[in-house]
């Protein structure tokens, strides 16, 4: 079983986005034993939904979307997954500082994901974090995560 944490900012807008694009994609794929959540890095969303804006471009592009409720990464989260997939250079250093050196942390593209919340560009945030979860996808079928 392999276990994957999305992380940004808030855990409302491109986490919770990562999410439920690679959960489709899983579902699309037939690959199983893979659970996928998200958090923040922050407590300033704790207990917040999936915003407005990020589950209207989801389902737009027909990614089904479940129950969201924000939470912040904890110390203890380091027991509950294997990776830790972040959007922004910035919540790689966070999540380090929260989780420790010791553990596997990464952003999902070479580039900083903008956060669409400031932007509003939902849009082309999508397109991003598709295009990160289709490398973990392949990742996945060449055994390679």
């Amino acid at each position: 079983m392999t276990r994957i944490c999305f992380i940004c900012l808030g855990n409302i807008c491109r986490s919770p986005m990562a999410e439920y694009i690679l959960k489709q994609k899983l579902k699309d794929n037939n690959i199983k034993d893979i659970i996928v959540e998200s958090r923040a890095i922050s407590y300033e969303e704790q207990g917040n939904p999936i915003y407005p804006e990020a589950k209207k471009v989801l389902l737009k592009n027909n990614i089904e979307v479940g129950n969201h409720t924000a939470k912040r990464i904890e110390k203890d989260d380091i027991n509950k997954f294997d990776y830790f997939i972040c959007m922004e250079d910035y919540h790689v250093s966070a999540s380090k500082n929260i989780l420790g050196n010791n553990i596997s942390i990464f952003k999902l593209t070479d580039y900083d994901i903008e956060d669409p919340w400031y932007t509003r560009n939902f849009d082309k945030v999508y397109k991003e974090i598709d295009e990160g979860c289709n490398k973990i996808i392949s990742k996945i079928k060449n055994n390679i995560l």
